[in-house]
């Protein structure tokens, strides 16, 4: 049960710590549109029609889990398009604008796996570390989050197998000191993240 270095049995992760998550409509940016039952995110260029809410960003193309993360957890997204960032915040985030305060991994409050299809990196505290092993045509990545430990792994999830390998990315170690979501960013209009369910 292992989620640390080299490749990881997903069976066994997630039976052991998989958590589902939909995303928080009254996070989420109002030119990005939620369906699948609020497990999907993309951009729309027509502003959507949520309400007023003062947890809502209005600059970076962001959104916040509904629910907490807790314990210990492992979810999955998919992406498609130019890339996107997948991102564990606190809720003390800021909103507001468009500056470092409030974009996932770009500040002290938020960690972030960016992804293309040329490479991975990871943020923390606007610090980026571009990551060695390439995404190699996966566009499914893993999240495992030790809450008490304070450890943060990020996944490549290889769907060309019947086991959908892990292989590790990269592990931030920290001290949580808030509630946790899980987050998701869309670099450009062509761009769509899903959230897994866990099989």
């Amino acid at each position: 049960e292992d989620c640390g270095e080299g490749r990881t049995s997903r069976a066994t992760v997630q039976q052991a710590y998989g958590c589902d998550f939909t995303l928080d409509p009254n996070t989420a940016h109002r030119l990005l549109s939620l369906s699948e039952e609020n497990r999907r995110v993309e951009y729309r260029e027509e502003r959507q029609s949520y309400p007023d809410h003062p947890e809502r960003f209005d600059g970076w193309w962001q959104v916040l889990s509904r629910e907490r993360v807790t314990g210990r957890c492992y979810w999955e997204a998919e992406w498609s398009g130019g890339g996107a960032a997948v991102a564990l915040s606190y809720k003390t985030i800021s909103r507001k604008g468009g500056g470092s305060d409030c974009g996932f991994g770009e500040n002290i409050n938020s960690w972030s796996l960016n992804c293309s299809d040329n490479s991975y990196s990871v943020y923390h505290n606007d610090n980026r570390t571009t990551l060695l092993t390439p995404p190699s045509g996966c566009r499914r990545v893993g999240v495992y989050v030790d809450c008490p430990a304070g450890t943060l792994s990020f996944y490549r999830v290889s769907t060309d197998t019947p086991s959908h390998t892990l292989t590790h990315l990269h592990t931030f170690y920290t001290t949580f000191t808030q509630p946790l979501y899980a987050g998701i960013r869309l670099y450009d209009s062509v761009s769509s993240v899903t959230l897994c369910k866990i099989e």
